[in-house]
């Protein structure tokens, strides 16, 4: 069953008030964290496979997103292509889920868009959420920042009650940002949820992330959070107190950033907000800019 550019395998589920949770690479999944969270909810739910793009080098450069080859249990090698996969699962209690692993388009990225905005309302998605991660000017030592946004009474009520802010993020983006925007007109609300992670703690997989997402989307959906990705993230925190420990330097960026954090968290504090020192600024700037390069 063809629905836009997707491929639906058969026999196609019956899928009812559905909620579409969505992690989109490489933009917005610093650390691997919607990755994480998505696979997370994958296997704690169950999910099946809903579809694919029947041909993903319509929208795809394989020279950006490389194939990629691996010898089978059978000693074969096979080649798997880079795609955009679904996946689905039902709940006897609550929404039934869309799990969204979408890659940024490099062409024809309207119809992508429209592909995936049809796939959703042919299986009753009643709200469509993107997860994910930036690096952001903020300390390890202090909860992390999650901002997001919302389309649609219900959901801006519900970041409301999260205690998510607002983003106000202004600059380049991503096509697939019009999913949000077009969304309501097809009767689907539209949110977002981004953590912000420390700029000089580049972990492949970052659990401190991982976790704090978890405890946002948790009480949305009725959710557990996994036990190991606490462990992991506990450790993940200690390694970096003990970096503090051998580099004043850090120490001192760190000791910055908090003030910076506080004065931006703060409410009562909204009109003073903190300064980063010159020499603070730059250091962040570099990394910043090493983490565009790559």
């Amino acid at each position: 069953m063809r629905i836009g550019a997707f491929e639906i395998d058969e026999p196609v589920p019956d899928i009812t008030s559905a909620h579409a949770v969505a992690v989109l690479r490489p933009w917005i999944d610093a650390g691997s964290v919607g990755t994480l969270v998505l696979s997370w909810l994958e296997s704690h739910f169950r999910a099946e496979v809903l579809g694919t793009l029947a041909r993903p080098g319509n929208f795809f450069d394989f020279t950006r997103y490389r194939p990629t080859m691996r010898f089978t249990k059978g000693g074969r090698r096979e080649v798997t292509v880079p795609n955009t996969v679904v996946r689905y699962a039902r709940r006897e209690d609550g929404n039934d889920f869309l799990f969204l692993h979408v890659l940024e388009p490099h062409m024809l990225g309207e119809a992508y868009v429209d592909s995936l905005l049809r796939l959703m309302k042919r299986f009753n998605v009643e709200r469509y959420c993107l997860v994910g991660a930036m690096y952001d000017m903020v300390p390890h030592t202090r909860p992390f920042l999650v901002t997001g946004g919302a389309v649609g009474a219900k959901a801006e009520e519900t970041l409301r009650e999260a205690n998510v802010p607002a983003s106000n993020y202004e600059g380049p983006t991503t096509i697939t940002t019009l999913i949000s925007q077009r969304a309501p007109e097809l009767g689907m609300e539209a949110m977002s949820l981004v953590v912000h992670l420390p700029h000089y703690a580049q972990f492949e997989q970052n659990y401190m992330g991982v976790v704090r997402l978890m405890e946002v989307l948790s009480p949305l959906h009725n959710l557990p959070i996994d036990r190991g990705d606490v462990d992991k993230a506990e450790d993940q925190r200690r390694e970096l107190d003990d970096n503090l420990d051998k580099e004043p330097s850090l120490k001192s960026v760190v000791a910055q950033l908090e003030g910076y954090y506080d004065a931006r968290t703060d409410k009562a504090k909204e009109d003073e907000t903190a300064k980063l020192s010159p020499e603070i600024e730059s250091f962040l700037q570099d990394i910043s800019r090493r983490f565009t390069d790559n």
